[in-house]
This record gives structure tokens, C-alpha cells and sequence, in this order.
């Protein structure tokens, strides 16, 4: 049985960086919370990675995109400073666009 790490990413885009073969999407995702008697709202962003087709499309991505992102999850570790530093990477496989610009 093959593991997985995968996200689903349903949110609005907020900037997108396009060097030659990668593209990288920032993307809002709204969660609920109660505080107290009241309902808030917390907005986290997400970095996503696209590689080649995918790169192209989402270059096209504008501010304000409503975007499906599916994918992977990979986690990577490195030495800085004698010290080891853990991040983790979204590495996009899918790419919806559910609305353009601020329309729902």
C-alpha cells in the first residue's frame, strides 16, 4: 500500500510569483472559529508550488481568484547556521478555477 500526504486548497489568490519553470501562488483560506458567544473568522495563507504545465496556467492566476488546488505535501530539511531547519512544501497537481477576479 503506497502512503500519501496530499492537500485540497479552496480559497482566493492573493499574489502569484512566476520565475522561468516554477510559479508560486499565494492562496487564502478562511476557518471559523468561536470566540466566545461570537463566530470569527481566521484567514491563513498558503504558498503553493506549480511545475511546468501546471506553472504556465497559474501564471495566467490573477488577485482575487476563487482556485481548487490539489496536491502533495513535502516536507524537506536543511542546515543553517549548525542548525537543522524544517519547512514544508505544497507542490500542486490539480488547478481549478471556480470564479475570476472578486465574483462568486
Amino acid at each position: 500500500m503506497q502512503n500519501i500526504a496530499e492537500f485540497r486548497i479552496i480559497g482566493r489568490v492573493g499574489s502569484v510569483d512566476t520565475t522561468d519553470k516554477v510559479t508560486h501562488v499565494s492562496v487564502a483560506a478562511n476557518y471559523n472559529r468561536k470566540d466566545g458567544d461570537e463566530w470569527k473568522t481566521d484567514t491563513h495563507w498558503n504558498r503553493v508550488t506549480f511545475f511546468r504545465q501546471l506553472a504556465e496556467r497559474a501564471a495566467d492566476l490573477g488577485k482575487g481568484d476563487l482556485v481548487h488546488i490539489t496536491g502533495r505535501v513535502r516536507q524537506n530539511s536543511y542546515e543553517s547556521n549548525g542548525e537543522t531547519r524544517y519547512s514544508v512544501d505544497l507542490i500542486a497537481e490539480g488547478l481549478g478555477i471556480l470564479a475570476r477576479g472578486g465574483a462568486d
